[in-house]
C-alpha cells in the first residue's frame, strides 16, 4: 500500500484532498485509480487508511476508511553524521529515516574530506530531504524526519545540549558491556543524540571538548565505516528499548 503525506488542514471529517505533485504521481507514475488503497501520514503522528473517491483534475479526492496505528518509535533520535565522502550521506539518510531517527544534522569536522560552502550546502540539504521524505514514505513513517542545515561539530554540540541523552560511539572505547549499561538507562520518550565521526574519524579535540558531557560507547570490536556506525549504533538503540 503506498503511501502519502499530507497537511493537517488537507484532512476534513470523511475525506482527504492531495494536491500538488502527489496528484501526478499517483495518476501518472502508479496509475491508480478509484477504489484503491492508499496511507495518509500529516506529519503530526496522525495516520489514515483511505481509498481513491475521485480524480479531479489537479486533486485527488480520498475517502477516509479509519484509522491507522502509527509508527514512530517513543523515542526521539537526532542523528549527528559526520560529513562523509561522495554519496555516503544518502545512504546513511536513507536507512536512518528507515530505522526510526526524528532528525538528522550533518555535521562538518575536522578530518572531514568534504567542505561544502553556503550554496552547495543549500543545494545538498534540499536533496537530503527528497530523499529522507521518499524513505519516509516507503517505511510507512507517521512523519517526514528532518535534515538539517550542515553546522560545525562546536555548534552541533551545543545543539545537543537540549536532548536528555548524548551518545558518542568512539573507536578507542572497548567492551560492549558499558554500551548496554548505558542503552538500558535510556527511558521511552526520552531525546538522544547520537554523534558520529567522519572517515578519519574524531580529532582529539574534538574529543576533548565533549569528554564528561557525552556517554562514549563502544559498537564492538571492529572498526566500522562512518556510513554503517550510525545505523548500527540505532540499531542497538531501537532494540533495547523499543518494544
Amino acid at each position: 500500500m503506498y503511501q502519502f503525506f499530507v497537511e493537517p488542514e488537507q484532512i476534513q471529517e470523511t475525506e482527504v484532498i492531495i494536491t500538488g505533485s502527489d496528484v501526478n504521481h499517483i495518476k501518472n507514475v502508479l496509475r491508480m485509480r478509484a477504489g484503491e488503497k492508499v496511507r495518509i501520514s500529516d506529519n503530526a503522528g496522525r495516520d489514515l487508511y483511505c481509498e481513491i473517491g475521485s480524480i479531479e483534475g489537479a486533486q485527488i479526492i480520498l475517502t477516509i476508511i479509519k484509522e491507522a496505528e502509527g509508527t514512530e518509535p517513543s523515542l526521539k533520535i537526532t542523528l549527528f553524521q559526520g560529513l562523509p565522502k561522495g554519496d555516503k550521506m544518502e545512504l546513511v539518510i536513507q536507512k536512518a529515516v528507515e530505522l526510526g531517527v526524528s532528525e538528522i544534522i550533518p555535521v562538518s569536522m575536522k578530518n572531514c574530506v568534504v567542505k561544502l560552502d553556503e550554496k552547495r550546502a543549500q543545494a545538498k540539504q534540499a536533496r537530503w530531504q527528497a530523499i529522507a521524505e521518499s524513505a519516509a514514505k516507503q517505511s510507512k513513517r507517521s512523519i517526514i524526519p528532518t535534515v538539517g542545515m550542515p553546522m560545525g561539530f562546536a555548534q552541533a554540540v551545543e545543539y545537543a545540549k537540549r536532548l536528555d541523552w548524548r551518545i558518542l560511539p568512539y573507536e578507542n572505547q572497548r567492551g560492549l558491556a558499558h554500551t548496554r549499561e548505558v542503552f538500558g538507562r535510556i527511558q521511552k520518550g526520552s531525546s538522544v543524540g547520537i554523534f558520529i565521526g567522519p572517515e578519519g574519524g574524531y580529532d582529539s579535540a574534538e574529543i576533548a571538548l565533549v569528554k564528561g558531557d557525552m556517554e562514549m560507547v563502544s559498537l564492538g570490536n571492529r572498526i566500522l565505516r562512518t556510513e554503517t556506525a550510525g545505523l548500527c549504533a540505532l540499531s542497538m538503540l531501537m532494540y533495547e528499548v523499543e518494544d
